[in-house]
């Protein structure tokens, strides 16, 4: 059972950080206790931002001790509630947010060690500095952080070609709940040395151990890259075109986006920067990407001879290559704003999904049917990474509709997408995690046997349950 913290151990957790970093007053833990979607709005009597890892330690001992609940948290980017506090006002939140050095970048080795509050973008510009390549990219990636990225094994858009985070990892600092500091910052590539304990904590949002330190695997930077906007008629040609430019471009095919032309007029209606790449509209969009390793017309080449092959199947309608690095920036732009443009067209319920490959354009046109039976009007917003089968099937209120009356519905829409998505052995979450909102649906699609299996870890290395209580197990 866990306690709620006394004045007097408020203050010795204070004193572990200095008072200039722990934080009481309300306008100063806000933005620590809410989260972009608003809807899992949490209270807190203390938010610490500790500057080392013997900091974290210390916290974590003394939390241990007295059973008080602690919620880790980097760049508060998360989805689905796994880093924000609840409403009992009994949770301290530990923030990673001063943890931000990049503490070595070994580009002969293709590694880097980085602190768990360093920026994504950050992290990206120290690879680049060094001339090699960190391949993760994400919407967020300008405020996201390197430990949430871990705790939630992020995806991102580059997952086709490099693989989520689990595959960018090599090594782990991590605080165990009693305090101890695992040393598990190796850079090796093989090392068959027992059990890979660093995958325990890779996903595991903050249940397990508080991640304050990463060694991550870098890759030599593209000699040239090319981008395109292709029209296709619908996620079947979408899928013959993926086909195509891995058939053609192989292991250079580093992105592959599916978007519908609703997405594409959100975004351009509500997200500054925009435009249309193409002259006329289309029902649904491909934006492809191709890396090379020799130079920018030969990544350019490529792309020709894939949309060359693809007009000449009748697959696209229309494309644009990118003549620059701004115009690849700018389809980007379109791509990764796709979600923060639905916000002002209301409520918006959101999935974050996976299916085999092959069965999405099955899949998309059961649940579009699904949830406009269900909600007549409601506007299907289905996007993402068609390259990896993770599809954001969002939808977006019908217009003039309650909003609070269409997210009430929230839970009811996940069932019914989500039970398609269980019969096509898929995953109610590709990317995102389970947090505090799929914690519930859990046990459903994981089954008896796992579900044990997980909390027997939880048990083993975080016996007082103070770590992230609620969320995922």
């Amino acid at each position: 059972m866990l306690n709620a913290p006394t004045p007097d151990l408020l203050a010795r957790f204070a004193a572990i950080v200095g008072p200039a970093h722990a934080l009481t007053d309300d306008a100063a833990t806000e933005p620590y206790r809410t989260e972009w979607r608003d809807r899992f709005p949490g209270k807190t009597p203390l938010v610490l931002r500790p500057g080392t890892r013997e900091e974290v330690s210390q916290i974590l001992a003394l939390a241990n001790e007295h059973r008080v609940a602690i919620v880790p948290q980097s760049g508060n980017t998360g989805l689905v509630g796994g880093q924000v506090p609840d409403q009992s006002g009994t949770e301290i939140v530990l923030s990673l947010d001063r943890l931000t050095k990049i503490r070595a970048v070994d580009a002969e080795g293709y590694s880097m060690t980085v602190e768990a509050g360093a920026i994504l973008a950050d992290v990206q510009a120290a690879a680049e500095a060094a001339g090699r390549l960190f391949p993760l990219s994400l919407g967020s990636e300008g405020s996201c952080r390197i430990g949430g990225n871990v705790s939630t094994n992020a995806g991102g858009t580059a997952v086709l070609a490099y693989g989520n985070m689990r595959e960018l990892v090599l090594g782990l600092e991590v605080v165990l709940a009693d305090g101890r500091i695992w040393e598990g910052l190796g850079s090796l590539r093989k090392d068959n040395t027992g059990y890979d304990l660093k995958q325990l904590f890779i996903g595991g949002e903050g249940t397990l151990g508080v991640v304050t330190a990463v060694v991550l695997k870098l890759f030599p930077r593209p000699k040239g890259e090319a981008a395109a906007f292709a029209a296709v008629a619908d996620p079947a040609a979408a899928l013959a075109l993926f086909n195509l430019a891995r058939d053609r471009a192989g292991h250079e095919l580093t992105g592959f986006e599916l978007m519908p032309r609703i997405g594409m007029d959100f975004t351009l209606k509500h997200l500054a920067g925009t435009r249309d790449p193409l002259a006329e509209p289309s029902p649904w969009y491909v934006l492809i990407e191709i890396a090379s390793g020799h130079s920018d017309e030969a990544a350019r080449a490529t792309m020709e001879d894939v949309l060359g092959t693809a007009f000449e199947a009748g697959v696209v309608s229309d494309a644009a290559i990118a003549q620059s690095l701004a115009d690849r920036k700018a389809f980007w732009h379109i791509r990764h704003g796709m979600s923060e443009a639905q916000k002002p067209e209301g409520g918006s319920i959101k999935h974050d999904v996976s299916v085999p490959i092959a069965r999405v354009p099955e899949f998309l046109a059961e649940a579009i049917a699904a949830v406009e039976a269900m909600v007549p009007g409601c506007r299907p917003v289905p996007f993402g990474h068609l390259g990896d089968g993770n599809i954001h099937f969002n939808v977006s209120q019908p217009i003039g509709a309650d909003k609070e009356a269409y997210l009430a519905r929230w839970s009811e829409m996940n069932h019914v997408v989500h039970g398609i998505v269980g019969r096509y052995h898929g995953s109610i979450s590709a990317e995102h995690g389970i947090g505090r909102l799929k914690r519930d649906e859990l046990p459903a699609v994981k089954g008896e046997v796992a579900m044990a299996m997980m909390r027997s870890i939880k048990q083993a290395l975080d016996p007082n349950g103070i770590l992230n209580p609620g969320k995922v197990v």
